[in-house]
């Protein structure tokens, strides 16, 4: 087959494929194109989650009606002459092919006025055709439509996943950019329905307030730090509030957001020592250092840097979170339970965990609140397999059985009970309530409420009584019985936290694996000491359920020593 040249247009489309791989690509560009202007107010409008419609307007410096044309050209750009430039970048594009990438796979519109001009142009742009320019009215600032991105790719448009999926995707985009310009007014409306619109006043902390509520802003902790021509600053969380996943950790370098995995572990490293394995902080942090010392042209996408001292920036990532960690951290109180001073059995709050399962509120596996409440515990004789041991380091529970030793993990036995007395409720249609006495709101980000939303109906046919209350706030108005004196914030952020982008679940199976989260958020956790009766009860209904040896993620919940293994480990039987 002879070698020749690519058409114009496929080289355009392989081109585009680099740069725009989503929607939440293009809103990506356009907004860091806005931003390059010197905008300062910028507004996104989102409509079928980008496939139809994806407007950004802002009102920054614009384009000369002269240059229209040659803007969606590629390789045409403002921010480079000469090739020594690429090692001192300061802005956030710098390339020159966002506009002709995006204009190739779809039709875009492009109006736009500069300050020195009175009046504006106009160009469409059809898969990669350029019409001629017209002059019209237009305020000074840029808008660009794009509209049916990838009519002309339809490979591509297959490869979308679902609109929700894409929507987070944006939002998560645009709440990042909206805290590392706090300067900046952004409103996102999607299919009508604004989803942030942020005051542009400079308080990174508002901002904080408006995308996961206030009280998380309020835990937030601050970091400033400088240190031979780096600055570091932002916001960490303390010990006490953690995620699941990595998700919610942003990094910023020079402006420019940026999936480091070394600034990632560096943060990591920070909290090292401080939190459960599993357990990941939530951060907004922004690193400034001069241009030549980082090189931004080593991803299509910018997404990736390098830095021309790697430990350099990562120690100093590292010291910085540290030193705000442990200036906020309250040093520890010493029970004095552990100096041999435990008040006896009856002298002890206890909490109610047998029968209505009642425990106490809880952020994250790491912490617990006692819940002060006398035992009302209505435990009924039986003949049980195991009998109770004791606890062992306020996580496991030590039975013993007609064969062996079994070792019980508190945290996923409870998970087990909860999800199979949740399952069985729902499956007779049966799932008692309990009214809150006050209702309890939640603010999610933008990404988060939009996936709950979706999760509404099945959430509500499981007890609970939720309702939209405001922009990504929910109202909670009632609680499963099973759960009382649960947390509803937490009950609501396990259903979205763990949601990964391609989770895409039978219908079958989205009920069960729905309750498996709440469940897991709001069973007993490691660390937490039972009584024995609460102990007793624990063990009663897990040798009552279908399944008791795993969970309902999987992880088991006992490990079996048998007779046999300690007999030969104590030397009483050879060893095979």
């Amino acid at each position: 087959m002879p070698i020749r040249l690519l058409a114009s247009e496929i080289s355009s489309q392989i081109a585009a494929g680099e740069v725009v791989e989503r929607p939440a690509s293009v809103v990506k560009e356009l907004t860091e194109n806005a931003l390059d202007a010197g905008a300062k107010n910028i507004s996104i409008t989102i409509v079928d989650a980008g496939r139809t419609l994806i407007e950004v307007a802002d009102d920054g410096r614009g384009i000369p009606a002269a240059e229209m044309e040659l803007a969606m050209t590629r390789h045409a750009t403002s921010k480079l002459t000469q090739s020594s430039d690429l090692f001192r970048i300061r802005t956030l594009g710098f390339r020159g092919e966002a506009l002709a990438s995006i204009g190739s796979i779809s039709r875009l519109s492009l109006v736009s006025r500069t300050e020195s001009e009175r009046e504006g142009a106009h160009l469409n742009v059809e898969g990669g055709v350029a019409d001629r320019v017209e002059k019209v009215g237009a305020p000074q600032g840029t808008l660009v439509r794009v509209e049916n991105l990838f009519y002309n790719v339809p490979a591509r448009l297959k490869f979308l996943k679902t609109d929700t999926t894409e929507r987070r995707a944006i939002d998560a985009l645009v709440t990042r950019y909206a805290l590392a310009y706090p300067h900046v007014r952004f409103k996102v409306t999607d299919d009508k329905q604004v989803t942030l619109q942020t005051a542009g006043d400079g308080d990174r902390r508002a901002i904080l307030a408006a995308l996961y509520g206030v009280d998380v802003a309020k835990q937030m902790l601050e970091v400033m730090s400088a240190e031979e021509g780096m600055t570091l600053n932002g916001f960490v969380s303390p010990v006490s509030l953690t995620r699941s996943n990595r998700k919610e950790i942003t990094f910023f370098v020079n402006g420019r957001w940026v999936q480091e995995i070394s600034l990632n572990a560096a943060l990591l490293q920070a909290y090292h020592t401080l939190l459960m394995v599993g357990r990941y902080p939530l951060a907004a942090l922004f690193l400034d250092m001069s241009p030549e010392d980082v090189d931004v042209n080593v991803h299509p996408t910018k997404a990736e840097v390098r830095f021309r001292n790697q430990d350099r920036a990562f120690s100093f990532v590292q010291r910085s979170a540290r030193k705000a960690l442990l200036a906020y951290t309250p040093v520890p109180s010493v029970s004095p339970q552990l100096w041999g001073s435990r008040p006896r059995d009856e002298e002890t709050p206890r909490r109610q965990v047998g029968i209505d399962w009642t425990i106490g509120h809880e952020e994250d596996e790491g912490r617990k609140t006692e819940v002060e409440q006398p035992s009302t515990l209505n435990l009924q004789p039986a003949s049980l397999l195991l009998r109770l041991i004791g606890q062992i380091g306020s996580t496991y529970l030590a039975a013993e059985g007609p064969d062996g030793l079994y070792l019980i993990d508190q945290h996923a036995a409870h998970e087990r009970v909860l999800f199979e007395k949740l399952m069985a409720q729902h499956a007779n249609k049966s799932i008692p309530s309990q009214a809150l006495l006050a209702a309890e709101a939640v603010t999610l980000p933008p990404q988060s409420a939009k996936a709950l939303t979706e999760q509404l109906p099945f959430l509500n046919r499981f007890g609970f009584e939720v309702e939209e209350f405001g922009a990504n706030t929910f109202q909670v108005r009632a609680m499963p019985i099973l759960f009382a004196g649960g947390s509803a914030e937490a009950a609501l952020r396990a259903l979205v936290e763990d949601f990964e982008e391609d989770e895409s679940p039978l219908q079958a199976e989205l009920e069960a694996r729905l309750a498996a989260r709440v469940c897991k958020r709001l069973a007993v956790k490691g660390g937490q000491t039972l009584t024995p009766e609460e102990q007793r009860s624990l063990l009663n209904d897990l040798e009552a359920c279908e399944s008791p040896r795993t969970c309902p993620h999987g992880r088991p919940t006992m490990i079996h020593l048998s007779v046999e293994l300690l007999e030969r480990q104590f030397g009483r039987r050879g060893a095979r």
